[in-house]
């Protein structure tokens, strides 16, 4: 993979995501901003067809059990 492909990182799609909600904004300070993008970004994240959105553009996929969490009884 090359060293800066983000056409190839899920994560820029979450970035494209939270910038068209930002593009016209306008913080009166940092703490204002800060504050939006928190809150932008757990809509993002409570919207789970927004976030799957953004890894078929790369070509990944991702496997069901690759999201569950690993099962603590196994002995591996």
């Amino acid at each position: 993979m090359p060293s800066y492909a983000p056409e190839l990182n899920p994560a820029e799609g979450i970035w494209s995501l939270l910038k068209r909600h930002l593009a016209d904004f306008a913080a009166a300070d940092l703490t204002h901003l800060t504050r939006v993008i928190k809150r932008k970004l757990k809509k993002i994240e409570y919207r789970p067809h927004l976030v799957d959105g953004c890894l078929p553009p790369t070509g990944l996929t991702m496997d069901d059990d690759a999201i569950r969490p690993p099962d603590s009884t196994s002995s591996t």
